[in-house]
């Protein structure tokens, strides 16, 4: 009824119950059905019968059928083709964006995402910021080229550039998060940790990004649609063409980077590169293979949050170093599809400036917490 409609309107705007209300969304939502439910059960299963089954077989088949260890190493073995840029798809990405997707496709279709955005718009005007901001922003949560694209609604230059720079240094795509939250939930207080971190970078980023760009505020008009339960077929519907979308995009450069990283094996650049990193990791008190993340992460951000995931399996990150990683690799260099798309939208000095900031900013920052858990010992 109208009544109904107007009273759950209420309750979902009005900061005193809105937030209470965004935090169980967020709580159930993503912590337990993308976190836990889709990077821990589902992952989890998929891993093992990847590795345990299929692995093996496609190890043996490229035995048998090629001559060479080089061409048995482009598409098996280690960092093959199907044994690693197949595998993260299948095992990692498909499971916790699917769930994701899912949730998203929920709240959109149930009305809620608008009201986010009211409730919020107060808190994003300190960061020069409109409540409409959290669309990109949602998006970029689902892969942060589809929030790079949409930046192109808001209504002026200063906006994009703000939302432009917050996509690329501290909103993880839906890949990374589901990985981050499913690793460090496994002690709460690095979940903890790693959110007020990349909290506190938003926030302040933003803010002193909209104190030293000229502009005013921009106004905020959105059309909010009924509250309502979802459509079962509407909601499956987007969930699958979002997860179409999403893989046509991350296959290609999964495939991509396995080749690439089989190349630089074979001509010496990739252990190159990796020793390059060591010093660095060493200051993050990482260790020396963690550096395999960064390259991975340059070529998809969530290529690098599952190298993370199988460092973390082979045992050789663990408690404080999972939430270092966590948070340097959420502020690491934007990746080559997020790079292509904001070269699209704001062109190629912007592009140029906003990465820089990013690749300075990230291993710092990363080096300060490390330093910062050292002395608290709360991981």
């Amino acid at each position: 009824s109208t009544e109904s409609e107007e009273f759950f309107h209420r309750v979902t705007v009005n900061p005193i119950t809105g937030f209470p209300i965004l935090f169980v969304v967020i709580y159930l939502g993503i912590y337990k059905f993308v976190g836990c439910f889709g990077s821990g059960v589902l992952v989890n299963y998929f891993q093992s019968v990847f590795t345990q089954q299929i692995n093996p077989l496609i190890d043996g088949i490229a035995t048998r059928l090629l001559p060479w260890t080089i061409l048995q190493d482009l598409v098996a073995n280690e960092q093959g083709i199907l044994t690693l840029g197949m595998r993260y798809v299948i095992t990692i990405i498909l499971p916790i964006t699917t769930t994701f997707f899912l949730i998203f496709s929920i709240l959109e279709e149930s009305g809620y995402l608008p009201r986010i955005s009211l409730l919020i718009d107060h808190l994003f005007k300190m960061i020069g910021l409109s409540g409409r901001s959290i669309i990109p922003l949602i998006l970029g949560l689902n892969c942060s080229s589809a929030g790079s694209l949409v930046t192109r609604t808001m209504e002026s230059k200063r906006e994009r550039f703000i939302i432009s720079l917050l996509l690329a240094l501290a909103i993880p795509c839906s890949a990374q998060l589901g990985i981050f939250i499913g690793l460090l939930s496994q002690n709460f207080m690095a979940l903890i940790v790693w959110a007020i971190c990349i909290a506190f970078i938003f926030a302040i980023i933003g803010s002193l990004t909209a104190k030293a760009l000229p502009g005013s505020w921009s106004y905020f008009y959105m059309e909010i649609p009924p509250l309502r339960l979802p459509h079962l077929r509407s909601t499956l519907t987007k969930t699958y063409n979002r997860i179409r979308w999403y893989l046509s995009e991350v296959i290609p450069l999964f495939l991509l980077g396995s080749v690439i990283i089989w190349l630089g094996n074979l001509i010496g650049l990739l252990p190159w590169l990796v020793h390059s990193l060591e010093p660095i990791m060493l200051k993050l008190e990482l260790p020396k293979q963690a550096s395999s993340m960064f390259i991975y992460g340059f070529f998809r951000r969530d290529y690098g949050a599952a190298r993370m995931f199988d460092l973390h399996h082979a045992g050789l990150l663990e408690g404080r170093q999972l939430v270092v990683s966590a948070v340097t690799l959420t502020l690491f260099i934007p990746c080559l599809s997020q790079f292509r798309f904001m070269l699209r939208e704001r062109g190629l000095k912007t592009t140029i400036t906003l990465s820089s900031l990013v690749i300075i900013f990230a291993f710092p920052m990363g080096y300060i917490l490390t330093k910062i858990l050292l002395v608290l010992e709360v991981i």
